[in-house]
């Protein structure tokens, strides 16, 4: 029985890895809209699709950092400065998209511009960062797509979604991963409600990678700023010594950030370009090796594996 079973197993992987290898034709053709091009996967994502022939219409925060990205590609790519989180710039960009693109439609949306804001305990944040990331990380990720979905829709396209492990099992970063947990559920119900009009939607889920979002120094400041503007009576409530060595959990975490960004953006690439993308993308050893697992087991044990290393506050009962 457990040889039929392996046997199954196997045939099952073969098939799954002839199927992923499956190209789509005419991808010269194909034009893909990536948010979040100034830095970090959006950017590395931009370059490596330019080079594969692809036409990438990059949507920048800044005009220093579409400059810069027109400076390291192909005549092929263009950029368009949009801001997620402005409705009138969403609708700037999709107008200009839909220019470029003519009666082809939209090939390609990948929804990856983000923050981090969430450099500290829940009830250390200010209510206003809560409404900030959730303005740009889920907010702008629905804008976006209801915008250019009609888009989408006409070139039978791919829509990529870029959640987060923090939006399959959540252990830090309240908000953030409120965000990514939003990503999840409108991505799933996306994909459920557009598969008879031949649109897929994929969803990539980073570990911990070394990005601007993670860089070490400027968290650490963040950090600091926001334990100094916390009132008082938290802070009491937690002490000086339970922050310090909070501050030094997340800086063994965020220092043994992956630097090999090709590990998301070759997921971002494969659900692009695969005749059978697959839904969900784990993208690194951490998440695929620890974090998912993780997610499957019973919750008290997750709890106790997550934080059993961390410090205790001073009023802790």
């Amino acid at each position: 029985m457990w040889l039929y079973l392996a046997v199954l197993l196997g045939l099952y992987y073969l098939l799954r890895w002839y199927q992923e290898r499956q190209v789509v034709s005419h991808l010269q053709d194909k034009f893909v809209f990536i948010t979040g091009c100034d830095s970090g996967f959006g950017n590395q994502l931009a370059r490596q699709l330019d080079l594969r022939g692809l036409r990438v219409l990059a949507g920048c925060l800044t005009e220093q950092g579409a400059e810069q990205l027109r400076n390291q590609t192909s005549d092929r790519l263009q950029t368009v400065i949009l801001d997620v989180t402005k409705t009138e710039s969403i609708a700037a960009a999709t107008e200009w998209v839909k220019e470029c693109v003519g009666d082809r439609g939209l090939w390609g949306l990948v929804n990856n511009a983000g923050i981090f804001h969430s450099h500290g305990y829940a009830e250390w944040i200010k209510i206003e960062t809560y409404r900030d990331t959730l303005r740009v990380n889920l907010i702008g990720v629905i804008e976006v797509t209801l915008s250019m979905l009609p888009l989408v829709r006409k070139a039978q396209g791919r829509i990529v979604n870029v959640s987060s492990i923090l939006g399959r099992i959540a252990f830090f970063g309240a908000v953030y991963s409120c965000s990514k947990y939003g990503v999840e559920a409108f991505s799933d119900i996306l994909r459920r409600e557009l598969q008879h009009f031949g649109v897929k939607v994929s969803m990539v889920e980073p570990g911990y990678f070394r990005t601007a979002m993670t860089d070490w120094q400027k968290f650490s400041e963040i950090m600091k700023q926001i334990w100094k503007e916390t009132p008082a009576h938290i802070k009491e409530t937690y002490g000086q010594k339970f922050f310090d060595a909070y501050h030094d959990l997340m800086k063994q975490g965020l220092l043994s950030c992956s630097t090999n960004l090709n590990l998301v953006t070759d997921c971002m690439e494969h659900a692009l370009t695969s005749v059978h993308p697959r839904t969900r993308y784990s993208a690194g050893w951490d998440a695929q090796f620890f974090f998912v697992p993780l997610s499957y087991l019973p919750t008290s044990l997750a709890d106790y594996i997550l934080t059993r290393s961390w410090p205790k506050p001073a009023q802790a009962v």
